[in-house]
């Protein structure tokens, strides 16, 4: 696999003139991913877990104010890899809402076992899990609002998936392996259904770890087009929208914070929808009138002129109550 480019954070001048500075839009608009090392080494949370996993716990603690997040649990045997059970009618992992001190209790219980169960926290927001932490620990955006989200377990494998916003991923404790595959990688993938996931999104049914070649031949593709880097507490990697991404957590304490946010303006749906509409109305039509939609999306859609008058927010809000009409009926 080929490393994914990288900027030294604690020796930029860029980056380390002014600290107080967000992020330079040559990063946060790069067509490709970044990892940036360093970029949040100072944090203290990070601090803390450079000292120990014990102390990054008792640091996590002091903003905790009785939140519940949904946790999953899955047996030793699962290698930490969160994913259907054999024959994808289900999943080999159980979800509860927990509060989230006992997460912490488990995962300091199994610090030193050889062969854990997998104990993962997915997605959740910072401000409302752990209140008070961004003061302390967070990244200058400027004028863009992301979504900041904490991720927290013990060794985990969490399929190739994609994410429709940008994302940037910051290490805050523990080690990470991110192993990324461009767009276009999608048909060497095999990715698994849209509506029944392990998380919400899609997922590559290929094991990384024992990639079935006589089963996915073409995974074999996407590998030669795969990058990959492993990022330590205090570096960060910036992931630009719908790249693939394979996310392991190498040690037994592991934390990430993330931040979500989108280049299109508030109004725009995602294009998640529109996927879905197209399955229901377009995959089968009979060809000569799938190539005549595939002109008018063209036309419409992806046309790189300016022949259609530009759509704004009140133009949005009327195509969405059309579209809303149409599908009542």
């Amino acid at each position: 696999m080929k490393p994914i480019a990288e900027i030294d954070c604690q020796h930029s001048r860029q980056l380390r003139a002014d600290p107080s500075q967000p992020l330079p839009d040559e990063i946060l608009h790069s067509p490709v991913p970044l990892v940036l090392r360093g970029l949040v080494a100072d944090w203290p949370l990070v601090q803390a877990a450079r000292r120990s996993p014990l102390a990054a716990d008792a640091y996590l603690r002091r903003f905790y104010r009785d939140a519940t997040v949904l946790a999953t649990h899955a047996p030793p045997e699962t290698g930490g890899r969160i994913f259907y059970n054999d024959d994808l009618s289900g999943f080999n992992f159980n979800s509860q809402m927990v509060r989230f001190d006992q997460v912490l209790d488990a995962l300091r219980a199994h610090l030193d076992h050889p062969a854990p169960p997998t104990l993962y926290v997915g997605s959740t927001s910072i401000d409302t899990c752990l209140p008070g932490l961004r003061a302390e620990n967070d990244v200058n955006f400027g004028a863009r609002d992301p979504l900041a989200s904490i991720w927290i377990g013990n060794r985990t494998r969490i399929p190739a998936h994609y994410d429709v916003p940008d994302n940037l991923a910051c290490v805050a404790a523990g080690r990470r392996r991110f192993t990324l595959f461009p767009p276009e990688q999608l048909a060497n993938l095999y990715v698994g259904p849209l509506d029944f996931t392990p998380a919400g999104q899609s997922v590559s049914l290929v094991d990384l770890h024992q990639p079935d070649l006589a089963r996915y031949p073409r995974f074999a593709a996407a590998l030669a087009q795969a990058q990959s880097a492993e990022l330590e507490a205090g570096d960060a990697l910036f992931l630009p929208s719908m790249w693939w991404h394979h996310v392991e957590g190498l040690t037994p304490f592991n934390i990430l914070v993330n931040y979500w946010w989108r280049q299109s303006p508030d109004w725009m749906d995602t294009p998640f929808n529109t996927l879905l509409l197209g399955l229901m109305s377009l995959r089968d039509l009979p060809p000569a009138q799938r190539a005549a939609w595939q002109q008018q999306f063209d036309h419409y859609v992806f046309a790189s002129d300016d022949r259609e008058a530009p759509l704004d927010a009140d133009g949005a809000r009327a195509l969405r109550a059309q579209l809303l009409r149409l599908l009542s009926r």
